[in-house]
């Protein structure tokens, strides 16, 4: 199996389990860590998703549990309902002649544009892993692993639909009110892929009015289609509500690292991660785009 020397690893050291109840207590043993904060080089943005896919099923046949870490310079990734849309494709075309390539991930929830501004979570642990009770308790995790990254900040992390904010649902993760987090779920019949878009820096309101007017054009200016209607004032970034700075995106995966590497940050390095082949993973992103993207 390729490993890729740029990939930074860590395992997840069991140091300071059982000395208070944090995101700690619920992840996996023993979880790696998969750096890819630095690679924004590969041309394809389904490729951090048929990654996760790969890991997923080695995570099901005895591989270990994986926390996936990601950026795409610039891409727009749509949920499988908003192709459904009528004028879809002409969203897509204009969002492309713009310079973002669009893809349909495989996971749920609706349009979210990823740039180096957002970084992307993927937990990935088998089914089978102790304590694990369904979907809520995945959902759980993750809000708990990022609200413990953002203790240092002072703020308050919530959970729940916020109203008017693009890619919603139940488990959308705000401070004051404001959107910075879209969490999603991927399942296998052995393993799991729970998978979250944080807003670091730059704008929020501005990718929400950007999201609003792909639906603008993909609905034809029709609200009444069940699609997410979007409002710019709606989101924010880490950078905007945490006072985390202009390298917020490197602060938030520093802490998220820092706490699964229990409290040892990038010095924990061990052995590689030993990573799919290209070619394989290459073929899944052919599947992906070939199932969702017609």
């Amino acid at each position: 199996m390729a490993h890729f020397e740029f990939f930074v690893i860590l395992t997840l050291h069991n140091r300071f389990r059982g000395e208070k109840v944090t995101a700690m207590s619920q992840l996996p043993q023993n979880m790696m860590i998969l750096d890819r904060m630095n690679e924004l080089g590969l041309s394809d943005p389904l490729y951090a998703f048929a990654l996760d896919e790969l890991l997923c099923r080695r995570a099901g046949q005895g591989g270990p549990p994986v926390c996936h870490i990601w950026r795409y310079p610039q891409a727009f990734v749509l949920g499988s309902q908003d192709v459904r849309l009528p004028y879809a494709r002409e969203a897509m075309d204009w969002l492309e002649s713009n310079g973002w390539p669009v893809v349909v991930r495989n996971s749920g929830g609706a349009a979210v544009p990823l740039d180096g501004g957002v970084v992307n979570l993927s937990l990935i642990w088998p089914s089978s892993s102790e304590g694990h009770a369904g979907y809520r308790y995945d959902f759980e995790t993750m809000f708990g692993l990022i609200r413990e990254a953002l203790l240092g900040t002072g703020r308050i992390v919530e959970k729940g639909l916020v109203e008017g904010a693009y890619c919603p649902g139940d488990y959308d993760l705000s401070i004051e009110g404001r959107k910075f987090c879209g969490i999603a779920q991927r399942r296998q019949v052995n393993a799991t892929i729970i998978q979250a878009f944080v807003v670091a820096e730059g704008s929020g309101s501005a990718r929400a009015e950007f999201v609003r007017a792909f639906y603008d054009i993909a609905s034809g200016g029709d609200d009444s289609l069940g699609h997410p209607i979007v409002v710019g004032s709606s989101t924010a970034s880490l950078e905007e509500l945490a006072g985390l700075g202009p390298m917020a995106a490197f602060s938030f995966a520093g802490a998220i690292k820092d706490i699964i590497s229990g409290g040892l940050g990038g010095a924990a390095l061990v052995d590689a991660l030993h990573l799919p082949e290209r070619d394989e993973v290459e073929a899944i992103v052919a599947s992906i785009r070939a199932r969702y993207l017609k």
